[in-house]
């Protein structure tokens, strides 16, 4: 299995190299372990390949919601693409450990009868996982429409394995409680919500409004990576469920979300995707905070229909001070 360091020190300076990938290639992140892989979810040995008999406390999965965007995955046959996911689910829940979590974004097209979500949670119903709770993010970019409500929802499945961990403290927002009320007597003594309060916020629960899709505009952007989630949603999953040091696993990586919070949540992150150009921006992103502090590309030109347009150069970003020592 062909491994390549991302760093080697020449004259003492340190050089840093970004992988190409093809198929069946995995990069391992000699500082903190981070593998990421071009490999197929769909194939066991691939899987295994990755994983190499460890198991995640974590996955978090967002897989193609069947539809045809820039001719990367197109529109399957319902039962085509349920048997497809069913193979990636099985796998994903083989490397789980006993005591895990498992989220899932899906999408639910509201011009096809919901799909894939009603089927997909159908399909799982079988599975030696339990729904624990289904979330929704808002998105703020939606269908514009004057006939019906705009559709600016993003689903997320939320499963377990056994009885995983979940820090509650990851629930609560930047948004202050406003509201008065909710009376309840405490030992005799009538008390309202602000003095029974954890916290001076309020809590996410299953609706997350306090999210901000990403767009162009925001430096985290990957310009060309049409299904990128926020960071801030993948530090709420991963700090959620999982402890620092833990293992979360990806394995629809894209635009490297998952990998780099949980380079910056201080967990370990084990990630694939079949696209080896998405494979390259998950490793330079992750190459690219560590010099630069920054958590995107911003507005500058990265991919166009899966094709890197950005050289070397571009995606690592100017050297700091460390790489001129």
């Amino acid at each position: 299995m062909p491994i390549v360091q991302d760093r080697k020190k020449i004259n003492n300076k340190t050089i840093v190299k970004i992988p190409d990938f093809e198929y069946g290639f995995i990069w391992e992140d000699p500082i903190s372990g981070h593998r990421v892989g071009c490999l197929d979810v769909s194939k066991k040995e691939d899987v295994k390949k990755l994983m190499r008999d460890e198991k995640a406390i974590l996955a978090i999965q967002d897989p193609p919601y069947n539809v045809d965007i820039n001719d990367e995955f197109g529109n399957l046959p319902l039962n085509q693409y349920i048997g497809w996911s069913e193979k990636w689910v099985d796998n994903t829940i083989d490397i789980l450990d006993k005591n895990s979590s498992f989220y899932v974004w899906l999408g639910a097209d509201i011009r096809d009868g919901l799909q894939p979500l009603p089927d997909f949670i159908i399909m799982m119903r079988n599975k030696p996982v339990s729904i624990r709770n289904f979330i929704t993010m808002r998105n703020q970019r939606g269908y514009g429409t004057q006939k019906n409500w705009m559709a600016i929802r993003q689903e997320l499945l939320y499963y377990i394995k056994g009885e995983p961990i979940f820090d509650v403290r990851a629930e609560y927002t930047d948004i202050p409680k406003k509201t008065k009320g909710y009376y309840k007597k405490i030992n005799g003594k009538i008390t309202e919500n602000f003095e029974r309060s954890k916290s001076l916020t309020i809590r996410a629960g299953n609706v997350w409004h306090d999210i901000q899709q990403v767009f162009y505009l925001m430096h985290e952007n990957i310009e060309g990576c049409f299904a990128q989630k926020p960071l801030k949603s993948a530090k709420r999953i991963i700090e959620a469920s999982s402890n620092q040091r833990d293992l979360v696993v990806d394995f629809f990586g894209h635009s490297g979300s998952t990998l780099l919070q949980a380079e910056l949540s201080k967990r370990k992150c084990y990630t694939m995707d079949i696209n080896p150009a998405y494979c390259k921006i998950m490793v330079a992103r992750l190459l690219h905070y560590r010099r630069t502090g920054e958590i995107g590309w911003g507005r500058t030109k990265i991919l166009k229909e899966g094709n890197i347009l950005a050289d070397d150069e571009q995606l690592l970003g100017a050297p700091t001070l460390l790489d001129l020592i």
